[in-house]
């Protein structure tokens, strides 16, 4: 039997709308570098959005979220099924659970296997008992099915990259890259609005993004007399377990002050309402929604957690607070507020940091690297491959300014 022209990628992810929104410059870029790229994937009415890109579309009957045996069993089956049918010469797992599953899926199989780990999710940050209780089942799982010859782990910065070296996974085996890539010809730099000031948080609407933090910010903003509007953009997460009941986020929609937009597709028209952005995050892999808040030209407020300190960098950009701090945040808040030279000086500052380091050209360039490495093939002047694992890039460091939170 012939060879076949154009080696197969899958990417596994839980769902249609996760690929869309996180993988799709990867895709792209791995389709312009020769590969057929086929999507595996729950389907919630974004697989026409897939399709319409040219990918290869696999529905599966995938229960995000669930610890049930059964429905473990059941999604494990359907995409071993897939990947002997397919016979894929590499696979990109996206996200922890698929990670998981695919890495069942695959047991015996000869095929790569990249596991992208962003941000490590509930079972590694939660302080619940829940998360608690499962985090040593899931260590365990990652040391049985990611230490083998053909599997490799992707995350977005270098606390998870040492998280995962506690582990005892290889070193050369884990790659670093930088998030998924914003369109910077896109999303460009938008001008101030005119109104009252008024801070963006965009993403779901989960506890460990802060948001409860956030509405007790703007609370203490306004009993403190300071005229800050909220804007909160996203939709819930029913399948992760620090997803805010609707009844609490009716109550928000009564509060003086506080805008709750649901899911808004074209995020610029956020950033165009709102002269910061704000993630009061517990952790993230490399959050996308101060990518884009960079990309369109806005300052931000963060937390100094991993994942943010990635592209919030104090001083130069940002301001950074501590994780759970009501009282913080709001003296971050008004710090901005109250001085438009600052915005301006880190907005600058955070669109060129997006178009030095996070541009989805530069992630798209790093990842295909990752796959030819991974697979043997040549790089086809795609960038050498780093001996830590991770692609060289050559950054600009940027020299930091002292600021208040610095």
């Amino acid at each position: 039997m012939s060879p076949r022209p154009k080696p197969v990628i899958v990417y596994l992810v839980s769902e249609d709308w996760y690929f869309l929104s996180h993988r799709l410059p990867m895709a792209h870029a791995a389709r312009e570098a020769g590969y057929e790229v086929h999507v595996a994937t729950h389907l919630n009415g974004e697989g026409g959005k897939i399709e319409a890109q040219g990918f290869h579309l696999h529905a599966l009957d995938w229960r995000r979220g669930s610890f049930n045996p059964l429905n473990l069993l059941s999604i494990v089956r359907q995409v071993r099924a897939l990947y002997r049918h397919l016979r894929p010469d590499l696979v990109h797992h996206v996200a922890l659970q698929p990670a998981i599953v695919g890495s069942l899926a695959a047991l015996g199989m000869p095929f790569p296997q990249l596991n992208a780990l962003a941000g490590l999710g509930f079972g590694f940050t939660s302080a619940t008992f829940k998360g608690q209780a499962i985090r040593p089942i899931l260590s365990a799982l990652l040391r049985l099915l990611l230490r083998r010859p053909r599997a490799a782990i992707l995350v977005q910065n270098p606390d998870d990259h040492a998280a995962m070296t506690s582990l005892s996974m290889a070193p050369d085996r884990i790659f670093t890259i930088a998030g998924s890539g914003v369109d910077t010809d896109r999303l460009r730099p938008l001008p101030e609005p005119a109104g009252p000031f008024t801070a963006g948080f965009v993403g779901r609407l989960l506890d460990d993004k802060g948001l409860r933090t956030l509405v007790e910010a703007h609370d203490l903003l306004t009993r403190r007399g300071e005229a800050v509007r909220l804007l909160i953009a996203g939709d819930r997460d029913p399948a992760n377990p620090t997803s805010i009941d609707e009844r609490e986020i009716e109550s928000w929609k009564t509060r003086p002050g506080i805008d709750v937009l649901g899911f808004v597709e074209d995020i610029s028209k956020v950033w165009a309402r709102a002269h910061i952005a704000v993630l009061p995050s517990r952790r993230e892999g490399l959050p996308k929604s101060l990518l884009e808040a960079a990309a369109c030209g806005r300052a931000m407020v963060a937390t100094d957690v991993p994942g943010c300190r990635e592209i919030a960098r104090p001083g130069v950009n940002a301001l950074l607070v501590p994780a759970d701090d009501p009282a913080a945040l709001v003296d971050a808040i008004a710090t901005l507020a109250r001085d438009p030279q600052i915005r301006q000086r880190y907005a600058a500052a955070g669109r060129e940091l997006v178009e030095q380091e996070f541009s989805s050209t530069q992630v798209g360039r790093q990842i295909v690297a990752v796959y030819d490495h991974l697979m043997g093939r040549a790089a086809q002047n795609r960038g050498p491959i780093a001996a830590s694992g991770a692609p060289r890039l050559k950054k600009r460091k940027f020299r930091d300014r002292e600021g208040p939170f610095s």
